[in-house]
């Protein structure tokens, strides 16, 4: 479940950033804190960096409450999971055809978006021409929220930080 809702999110991250007002961006780096809400209002939080270099590379960062690394590498996922000792590569079984959802969000407002992808309906608010939010009921209702904060564009990411060597100690999980 968790694994669903985080690359939903990833995927419309990634796309978002490079459609419409974000037409030219080459990277995307910012500081996020997502909440997941349940039917039963049950709330977890969960705070980290994401990093998004071209439309190819993205590396979520997870802080709290878990360590955590995700890296979307084309068509690929890795969870790096520090404190297991476990990295799991899934292949990711749907494209992402980022002319498709662009064409596809619309402007609601000065500051305001949809799309929807994968029968998910996504709201992204802007402050200052930049994502400050994306929002979202998953498939199971969980509502999810991910703010965005210390937002930078268009810089210099290394591509050594999208590069996951596992430990010899880990265990590798392929699904």
């Amino acid at each position: 479940m968790f694994y669903k809702l985080f690359f939903s999110a990833m995927f419309f991250l990634n796309v978002s950033a490079f459609g419409n007002v974000f037409a030219n961006i080459t990277s995307f780096q910012a500081s996020f804190e997502q909440t997941i809400t349940n039917a039963s209002k049950s709330v977890i939080k969960y705070q980290g960096e994401l990093y998004i270099k071209d439309d190819s590379k993205i590396l979520w960062q997870y802080k709290t409450p878990i360590i955590k690394n995700v890296y979307i590498l084309d068509d690929v996922a890795i969870i790096d999971e520090p404190e297991l000792e476990q990295a799991i590569y899934t292949k990711l079984d749907k494209e992402i055809n980022l002319i498709k959802i662009i064409k596809e969000a619309e402007k609601n407002s000065d500051n305001s978006y949809t799309a929807t992808i994968n029968n998910i309906n996504y709201e992204i608010m802007l402050v200052n021409n930049q994502i400050s939010n994306i929002s979202y009921k998953d498939e199971l209702e969980n509502s999810v929220s991910i703010d965005f904060k210390n937002i930078t564009q268009n810089h210099n990411i290394e591509a050594e930080i999208f590069k996951f060597i596992p430990p010899t100690s880990y265990d590798i999980i392929r699904k």
